[in-house]
């Protein structure tokens, strides 16, 4: 997300649809991501719950600011105030080394499948 979205404003279908998009360009390098169910969203706020390849929970913000950690579990907001993420894959990088491995080796994986195309 751009800086110049900060003030950006949408409605919960839309964060619901921004957020999906989010899970299912992620969702081969997490255990799991998914909205959460008890944590309600607003128009300028979703929320998202993580567990991460190594097995570690997190709660998630996002908004038109970026990416915040808002809590060590799922549905917990007690760490308000943490740094923020413009992409989730920067999210991800700081929080899981595994995630960095999975993503590396599914870039090596489609360099390979371009190349084998070539060589047909």
């Amino acid at each position: 997300m751009m800086r110049d979205d900060v003030d950006r404003v949408l409605d919960k279908e839309q964060w619901r649809l921004e957020a999906q998009a989010v899970i299912d360009d992620v969702r081969k390098h997490v255990q799991d991501l998914r909205v959460s169910e008890r944590l309600i969203s607003t128009n300028q706020v979703i929320y998202l719950n993580l567990t991460t390849l190594e097995g570690l929970r997190f709660c998630v913000e996002l908004s038109a600011a970026g990416f915040t950690i808002i809590g060590n579990q799922h549905d917990d907001t007690s760490n308000v105030g943490n740094e923020r993420f413009e992409t989730p894959y920067s999210l991800l990088d700081f929080v899981s080394p595994q995630y960095r491995n999975s993503f590396g080796n599914s870039l090596l994986d489609k360099l390979k499948q371009l190349s084998d195309r070539q060589q047909i």
